[in-house]
């Protein structure tokens, strides 16, 4: 006898935040976790399943769309998918340009695409996307509609994110994560019409293995003196944002879609109006 079908979540990028979020809204459903290699994800999921979870893995290179259509086939081996949380990607000190925006940007928009096509009614998905967005300059209205609307399959090819124009792994990951924020925005019309929501969550500095070692390497005392100065004075915790999307996905938030919400301690207004504007490029006092 085939195994009921269940409601499923997919979790596309295993990191700290991505499996806080997955621990708050899986339950009682079956939860397929993504990672580089099927080795990391089934580990991951083992974990998972030794703590209650119904839990599954898959490799995934989130800038594959082939890949990610394969992801979308297992899920779908389970029962509807109802939610999906997107917490995949490369950082600035991980990867060069051209691969930030093949998975960062390209590939985030690509399971935007894609699973608005089968989302469940009712169901909902969240991107997670970062703080570096908001510290880019405003775009104006032509490279806003660009990064919303291009075709993904065309999206690598604008002019304006040719590795000359972006020129550091930093801008470029603040374009992608700015397009991040747009491609939620444009999909919420697609995602309304299957019944569903998507939204974005723009973190700051949570406390994940990466972050800890940001904080006790070369550049920790950078780092140090950034969250001594937003409001907030600390990092985040991955349970806060786990907390926040839960919240977002549930009934009370079913207002909610086509929107990102900055949680970020505060760093992102001392950014531009308090103590961190020593951060911008080429900002002075006098």
């Amino acid at each position: 006898m085939s195994e009921a079908k269940k409601d499923v979540v997919a979790l596309v990028g295993a990191g700290g935040i991505g499996i806080a979020i997955a621990r708050r809204v899986a339950q009682g459903k079956h939860l397929v976790v993504t990672s580089r290699t099927h080795e990391k994800a089934e580990r991951i999921a083992e974990s998972l399943r030794m703590d209650g979870f119904d839990a599954s893995g898959v490799a995934c290179d989130l800038g594959s769309r082939e890949d990610i259509l394969a992801v979308i086939e297992r899920c779908q081996q389970f029962g509807p998918i109802t939610n999906v949380i997107c917490a995949g990607g490369v950082s600035p000190s991980q990867a060069p340009i051209a691969e930030i925006l093949r998975v960062d940007l390209y590939g985030s928009s690509v399971l935007l695409e894609e699973f608005g096509k089968v989302i469940a009614p009712g169901g909902s998905g969240v991107v997670v996307s970062s703080q570096s967005g908001h510290r880019l300059p405003d775009l104006g209205t032509e490279q806003n509609w660009a990064l919303a609307m291009t075709p993904t399959e065309e999206l690598l090819d604008l002019p304006f994110l040719t590795e000359d124009k972006i020129g550091t792994t930093l801008r470029a990951y603040q374009y992608a994560k700015r397009c991040n924020v747009l491609r939620v925005q444009s999909a919420a019309c697609e995602w309304g019409r299957r019944d569903a929501r998507v939204f974005s969550i723009s973190p700051g500095i949570i406390m994940t293995p990466l972050a800890f070692d940001e904080l006790n390497g070369p550049r920790g005392e950078g780092y140090r003196k950034m969250l001594e100065l937003m409001p907030a004075k600390r990092a985040g915790t991955v349970d806060e944002m786990g907390a926040l999307v839960a919240f977002l996905m549930g009934p009370e938030a079913g207002f909610i879609t086509g929107t990102d919400i900055l949680c970020d301690g505060g760093s992102t207004a001392a950014y531009w109006y308090g103590d961190l504007q020593y951060l911008q490029e080429g900002w002075s006092k006098s």
